[in-house]
């Protein structure tokens, strides 16, 4: 199909209009924009579970994933008149209208504007000041292998249930995993990543493997990021496709698969298949929303014995209780670090250590900062295999 053609899809009562469908979106194993639509057509009705009511962050990859995402918080000045939306505010006092993904036809409206995954809120439009999801991102530090984090998740898992929650995994599609839980929507943002952050510290107790310390240089194996429940912070949603090279998909699982789950065989040419044959694990999630009062007991036991607030992220306003917002390793009150930060991260800690940076080799293309995935995963993107030739 020549890249200037176009497809029109009815779907949802309405017709949307994809341009340039053979648009290579991820070269390696050569699938195309139209294969995400097919995708998104497939997996909508899960898809949509976790979508709902939800004002959504479009990440748009225009030309596919070799490239750095467009971030566009808001929707573009002309849309269909029947695409559905909100209007969220942020910390910095600013508003946006942004995509709610109601339906397919949303989904494929997305889609055709470089969208590869969902970044939806944690609040329904309806009630945008009281999220109904708590959300446990594990995210692993440099050289933490996968194993780890299977491990920290049976933790998470434990922890919930012990303080009256139900989680619901899913790999992130890239080299963490996230646990949803469902809450009754009566707590503000500030009071869920308070319940957020006492999770994180009774995990780090419970293992050596997890920490829930922000700035970088402090961490080791598995960070459990309460600071993803803050105001304004999006996750790819539960069967988002992740700007992965073999195109992974967030993929809810059963606390039964974690232990041997491998985030490589959930990919855009899988999870149909897996949707069709098992279903959503997660499907019920919204029947089993819990409170956070036990875990806000926890917070107040932790406070009572001295351990106060931590680390916001670097746009928020400085907040009651926060302890100074100063890297470790240049605050001089406090002893060096053992372990150095990385370039580039957002609490930078001094440039990389000559001896561990890759050289970058003439012509050579340097892999995309999409965040997702690991750098060796990108190496052979320009080896140009199709799905003919694996």
């Amino acid at each position: 199909m020549a890249k200037s053609e176009h497809v029109t899809i009815e779907v949802a009562g309405h017709e949307v209009r994809v341009s340039n469908p053979g648009k290579l979106y991820f070269p390696k194993p050569g699938f195309t924009k139209h294969d995400l639509v097919n995708y998104y057509l497939a997996a909508a009705g899960a898809v949509l579970v976790h979508l709902r009511d939800r004002p959504t962050v479009m990440k748009r990859f225009v030309n596919g994933i070799e490239e750095d995402p467009i971030w566009q918080k808001r929707v573009p000045q002309r849309i269909p008149e029947w695409l559905q939306t909100a209007t969220v505010s942020f910390p910095s006092g600013r508003t946006a209208e942004e995509l709610c993904a109601n339906d397919a036809a949303h989904l494929v409206w997305a889609n055709n504007l470089g969208v590869i995954d969902f970044n939806p809120w944690p609040a329904r439009r309806y009630d945008l000041d009281h999220p109904d999801e708590l959300r446990v991102d594990l995210d692993p530090t440099p050289g933490v292998g996968w194993d780890d984090v299977r491990k920290v998740a049976m933790v998470v898992r434990a922890v919930l249930e012990e303080h009256e929650l139900r989680g619901y995994p899913k790999t992130s599609g890239s080299k963490g995993m996230h646990v949803n839980v469902r809450i009754e929507p009566e707590w503000t943002f500030t009071e869920v990543r308070r319940a957020a952050l006492a999770l994180a510290r009774e995990v780090e107790r419970r293992t050596a493997l997890a920490t829930s310390k922000w700035w970088k240089e402090e961490r080791h194996g598995v960070f459990v990021d309460y600071n993803q429940n803050a105001r304004d912070r999006t996750v790819a949603s539960a069967y988002s496709v992740r700007p992965t090279p073999d195109a992974r998909v967030s993929c809810p699982i059963t606390w039964d698969e974690v232990p041997d789950v491998e985030p490589r065989e959930l990919r855009l040419d899988t999870v149909p298949q897996r949707l069709r044959t098992f279903g959503d694990p997660a499907a019920d999630i919204d029947e089993h929303a819990g409170r956070l009062d036990p875990l806000h007991a926890l917070a107040e036991r932790d406070e009572a014995g001295g351990l106060g607030d931590a680390p916001w992220p670097p746009h928020f306003a400085k907040q009651r209780g926060e302890p100074k917002r100063v890297q470790p390793s240049r605050d001089r009150d406090r002893p060096a670090p053992t372990q150095r930060g990385r370039a580039g991260d957002p609490q930078p800690g001094g440039p990389p250590d000559p001896q561990h940076r890759r050289p970058h080799e003439p012509g050579r293309r340097r892999p995309p900062r999409t965040g997702q995935g690991f750098e060796e995963e990108f190496e052979d993107l320009e080896s140009g295999h199709s799905r003919e030739e694996r």
